[in-house]
């Protein structure tokens, strides 16, 4: 589905907001910027997408093993991947005047603070990691970790050990990293605490083409299955004088975010043995890879690194639908059932009819007994519930009402994306969405 002129990043605020899926961080003490809380729904609807990415990359191969690392990691460990020096810091502006600081590269006018007018003093850099101390007391220097890839680098030889894995084969990891933005901004786009879904594929040099080739295509596929289209996403080939200094190739998926156009959704990246050969280097243990035949030798890295919250955006994005219905407008998010944060809104007709309402109760925990996310709503009238669960993002909506009782103990399952409803037979109703869900 292409993004409609409706569609504004304004938009998808106000309803993740409304609807208990995003919060600012901190909110009653006026929040602090570049961090965000997840909602109810946010909650489910990110658990959603990471669970989708798991069974995607991890258990649907044979090729793949996960991890969970540590966030705080030995200091030595930044310091062999070449955190701690300039190549991950960004140039930093500070305001004589207000005290304001700016990331140079995002100023169109680097002498004067756009926000009073004052002078901008010299460029420095300025890392991103956030330093912490730990102990009791606090003499030993750590970091919030700025990635995750880290942590599988350094725990190759312990998955290789444990694991006897055959070459190619990937380690994946979705967890917190931490990145002390200097002006965080647009959303969850650009965040100072977000979370990965990471992968680090390791292969033999001579391989690394014709596996890059297949990643990719598997990022593809993952693009389409959280129901974003295809031409609201495009592949962008990092020109070699914007490589990042382990990446030999990298390709950058960016996705049409609105009001702000084609930005990065997703990373690729060829890292050749560089991470591997640092840590080998600087901690003095092998992290060769040993064939049966004893042929020994460092792996090269394929890193396909998505981050949650981008992706999280981009599906709300995709889904976010203005239309009419019933002579009114309303708002709709067309997600994917198995992304939805409920499956299956139950309700009874009238909440104050308790042969309904006992009904809808029995239904509800067949439902929720066999699909975990279904919801209960009896709040306001039936048409006001619809709306509600529509731009929740809702597929179905069953209601009970005095038919069920009266007649022929069947239901009403309305569909959220056609308003079309039918009438299926209570005891119909497990085996009804589980073919809809499985088709």
């Amino acid at each position: 589905m292409s993004q409609e002129g409706n569609v504004t990043m304004e938009k998808i605020v106000s309803l993740c907001k409304r609807r208990g899926f995003v919060f600012q961080g901190s909110e009653i003490y006026g929040g602090l910027r570049g961090t965000w809380d997840l909602g109810p729904l946010g909650v489910l609807l990110n658990n959603n997408i990471k669970r989708e990415w798991w069974k995607m990359f991890v258990e649907s191969r044979e090729d793949m093993y996960g991890l969970d690392a540590a966030i705080l990691m030995n200091e030595k460990v930044w310091e062999a991947s070449g955190h701690t020096g300039a190549g991950f810091s960004d140039p930093l502006v500070e305001c004589e005047k207000c005290k304001r600081r700016f990331r140079a590269d995002h100023l169109e006018n680097k002498e004067v603070c756009s926000e009073c007018g004052g002078k901008l003093g010299e460029e420095r850099d300025f890392n991103l990691m956030f330093e912490t101390k730990v102990g009791a007391q606090g003499d030993v220097k750590s970091y919030l970790r700025p990635e995750t890839a880290q942590g599988i680098f350094v725990n190759f030889k312990n998955v290789v050990d444990s694991m006897s894995p055959k070459i190619p084969f990937g380690i994946a990891q979705i967890g917190k990293a931490f990145r002390n933005e200097i002006a965080p901004r647009e959303f969850l786009f650009r965040v100072r605490e977000f979370e990965q879904m990471e992968i680090e594929y390791f292969v033999k040099e001579e391989d690394w083409k014709e596996k890059f080739e297949a990643l990719r295509a598997d990022i593809q596929k993952w693009h389409a299955h959280i129901g974003l289209s295809s031409e609201n996403i495009k592949e962008h080939e990092v020109p070699e004088n914007d490589l990042a200094h382990y990446s030999k190739r990298t390709i950058d998926f960016e996705y049409n975010y609105p009001g702000k156009g084609f930005d990065e959704l997703a990373g690729f990246a060829y890292r050749t043995d560089h991470d591997l050969k640092n840590h080998m280097e600087a901690s003095g243990v092998s992290l060769e890879y040993v064939e049966p035949d004893g042929n020994k030798f460092i792996p090269h890295v394929l890193e396909p690194s998505f981050g949650v919250g981008r992706a999280f955006t981009a599906v709300l994005a995709e889904a976010y639908t203005e239309d009419e219905m019933g002579g009114e407008t309303r708002t709709l998010l067309r997600l994917p059932a198995y992304l939805a944060p409920y499956r299956v809104a139950v309700s009874p007709l009238l909440k104050n009819k308790p042969e309904l309402v006992e009904k809808a109760r029995n239904a509800f925990s067949d439902l929720k007994k066999e699909f975990g996310n279904v919801a209960w709503d009896d709040n306001g009238n039936i048409g006001k519930r619809y709306r509600r669960q529509d731009e929740i993002g809702t597929p179905y909506c069953v209601t009970i009402d005095f038919d069920t009782i009266e007649k022929d103990d069947t239901v009403t399952v309305r569909d959220r994306d056609t308003g079309e409803q039918v009438r299926v037979a209570v005891g119909d109703l497990v085996n009804y969405f589980r073919e809809k869900f499985n088709s």
